[in-house]
């Protein structure tokens, strides 16, 4: 196709389609012409990208085609019949993206707080330093395992739930900058190392790993995937590959930000855990194995359904027709 003889071929029905897309009121005739004209732009622009790809007319006819179905169906398309593409589809190829790179943020986490528990157990000056006193570190131990008892099971389950889908939610919104995330990253294993450190040191290290089993499998996992996803983001703009920079953000900035929506609902599962599980009088081994079935249930969903989805050819990235065009040139 020789592409701008083709243009030139149908540059009066284009732009009677964009005159028609951006009037707001329509004759009987002109609402007939918009449809037709919508119907054969969407042929065409389908013929342009078989054959020649992503290209500046392309887009411009994306975009008039786009503000011409807005004109005929007043509304995008049903948010509701969406959610089985979005939990099916979009959702787990995001997550499947960016596998590689949580296992990197899960294996640097995990070395950070073994290197910090380790410091402030082998020095009483640092331990002291980031625990307190001996009173101190009584007191926690304490407070440690009432903390999973003090409140009803509902009211705790919300109160975690909140907090870590906060946290998770900024680890991924403020990406972009390219040291928030890395510093929540750090905070959250360096707290945890000294946290284990100061139990380790009274003797009660098995009562940490203990209480945080249960819900902390799938809990620390969802922190550290956020983390993986605000880096990414970053990434995007740092090193956009064949792809602009804005364009490149703009894609994985929507494709991982769906991950929040996937990170709140597993988070509220470990909260469920955190607020109704690990307060049970059970075995622990039960216990910890109802934290390791949901996580064992989260991984399949990102590594096999997201293989899946990301092998049909999905991103995690909205459809062109929601998106819009990915690239619109001027001139």
């Amino acid at each position: 196709m020789d592409l701008d003889a083709y243009s030139a071929a149908h540059r009066d029905e284009w732009e009677e389609l964009a005159r028609l897309g951006s009037k707001s009121s329509f004759t009987g005739v002109e609402a007939d012409e918009l449809i037709d004209h919508y119907q054969a732009g969407a042929s065409q622009l389908s013929a342009i990208k078989t054959t020649a790809g992503q290209s500046i007319q392309g887009d411009r006819l994306s975009l008039w085609l786009s503000r011409a179905r807005l004109r005929f169906t007043g509304a995008s398309t049903n948010v509701l019949s969406q959610l089985p593409r979005f939990f099916v589809n979009q959702l787990p190829a995001a997550l499947y993206s960016i596998r590689w790179l949580t296992l990197v943020v899960t294996a640097a986490s995990v070395l950070i707080a073994v290197i910090y528990g380790a410091w402030a157990s082998s020095d009483p000056q640092v331990l002291a330093a980031t625990n307190g006193s001996e009173a101190d570190m009584e007191q926690y131990s304490k407070d440690f395992v009432a903390y999973y008892s003090n409140y009803s099971g509902s009211s705790f389950t919300g109160f975690v739930w909140t907090n870590n889908a906060w946290i998770a939610a900024q680890s991924v919104f403020l990406g972009i900058f390219g040291v928030f995330t890395p510093v929540i990253m750090f905070q959250n294993a360096q707290s945890v190392g000294l946290a284990a450190a100061g139990l380790g040191h009274l003797g009660q290290l098995d009562t940490f790993f203990l209480y945080i089993s249960p819900h902390g499998q799938l809990e620390l996992y969802s922190i550290f995937l956020a983390g993986a996803a605000g880096m990414r983001i970053f990434w995007s703009w740092i090193a956009p590959g064949h792809r602009g920079r804005l364009r490149a953000l703009a894609e994985d900035g929507r494709a991982y930000f769906t991950i929040v929506v996937g990170l709140a609902i597993s988070l509220f599962v470990s909260g469920i855990i955190e607020g109704f599980v690990t307060r049970q009088p059970w075995p622990w081994p039960i216990k910890i194995g109802i934290g390791t079935v949901a996580l064992a249930a989260f991984l399949t969903y990102q590594w096999v359904v997201g293989r899946r989805a990301a092998r049909a050819g999905e991103t995690g990235d909205l459809e062109e027709f929601e998106a819009g065009a990915k690239q619109l040139v001027a001139g």
